[in-house]
């Protein structure tokens, strides 16, 4: 020992300790260490130069499990080169960052069986909770399996039950019985819905809204095409619609990247969206108002849905016996030149 400190090595710093020397209370000091924004600037400069003057080291081991928790939770998406998870893991990490907790991102590309690996993987990290947007062909009976398991859950942009569970998500159904409603005012009649051959709530609410539409001018909504949610399923699908002895007018996609896959289709056989066909996709991402043409879609709010998502499960967390929550955000048309509004009328006959 030296003659600058005759405290034993093995014995640690407390807070208590810090506490006086900073001459604040001891909860103070437990919230500059979690980072809380209720201190105010000053104190957090004293309690932090206390601290640095002790030599306290925060043992975040014993403060997890103190709390029973540990700052983390699972997000779990199932189209990891989608743009419109990107939005929505961004607008998740915005609420979760400010409240310091961290996300462990999985994409279990639309796979059951490796949704439930992730998910099993993230209980054994101990998770605080999860993000889920469930793999199509998921059974209802998951949510059973995670209340078992005592991990709070959020269903986001896809839900197994409608009234189980909390959930964020958007109006699909609304919004795809709005994109119809517009191309029949241009005049299309044969509309043809391309993509989702997966079944899961976001597929069953945008058929939904299509053929509530169509049945209400007396069309038929029987013109489907199902396809993979990628920009190359949705190329392929030109060759089926073009080739029918009654080709449609207009093509209704699941997605934005579908659409963006038909127009290309499109490209390769000498036609154009919003000339020769209409072409409307669904999401809104930031690339579909820099396509060639720019794409006629629904505004979702990806990293809005995030956002809303992750204060629902920080509210689990926090009360894991309140009432389901269920977030409902509204969809909006936005009309561009895919959709050919400026000639008004359908080009192929």
């Amino acid at each position: 020992m030296t003659a600058l400190d005759d405290r034993n090595p093995q014995t640690r710093i407390t807070l208590t300790e810090v506490a006086n020397h900073a001459g604040v209370s001891r909860s103070t000091v437990s919230l500059v260490l979690r980072g809380s924004p209720l201190v105010a600037a000053e104190t957090r400069e004293r309690v932090q130069a206390a601290i640095e003057a002790l030599g306290y080291v925060y043992n975040r081991g014993a403060a997890t499990l103190r709390a029973a928790r540990t700052q983390t939770v699972g997000l779990l998406i199932c189209e990891i080169n989608n743009p419109f998870f990107s939005e929505m893991t961004a607008g998740v990490d915005d609420v979760l960052d400010k409240e310091g907790f961290v996300a462990f991102l999985a994409n279990t590309a639309e796979l059951p069986e490796r949704q439930d690996r992730f998910l099993q993987r993230m209980r054994e990290h101990n998770v605080d909770g999860v993000i889920l947007c469930p793999a199509g062909g998921t059974q209802p009976d998951l949510l059973d399996r995670l209340r078992r398991w005592q991990l709070p859950c959020v269903q986001a942009l896809r839900f197994l039950s409608a009234r189980d569970g909390d959930y964020a998500g958007v109006d699909y159904e609304y919004g795809m019985e709005t994109l119809t409603e517009h191309l029949i005012r241009l005049g299309h009649t044969r509309i043809a819905f391309v993509g989702g051959n997966l079944t899961h709530s976001a597929t069953t609410e945008r058929r939904k809204g299509f053929a509530a539409a169509m049945r209400r001018h007396g069309l038929s909504p029987d013109m489907i095409v199902r396809c993979p949610l990628t920009r190359r399923a949705g190329a392929e699908a030109v060759g089926a619609l073009l080739d029918r002895p009654d080709p449609p007018t207009a093509a209704l996609c699941f997605s934005d990247v579908v659409a963006f896959g038909v127009m290309l289709g499109l490209e390769a056989r000498g036609l154009k969206a919003g000339r020769d066909m209409a072409v409307t996709g669904f999401d809104d991402v930031p690339e579909a108002a820099l396509s060639r043409p720019a794409l006629t879609t629904v505004a979702t709010s990806a990293r809005q849905i995030g956002q809303e998502a992750a204060r629902l499960l920080l509210r689990r967390i926090a009360d894991p016996q309140g009432p389901q929550e269920r977030v409902i955000l509204p969809s909006r048309l936005v009309v561009r030149e895919s959709c050919g509004a400026m000639t008004q009328r359908p080009s192929i006959s």
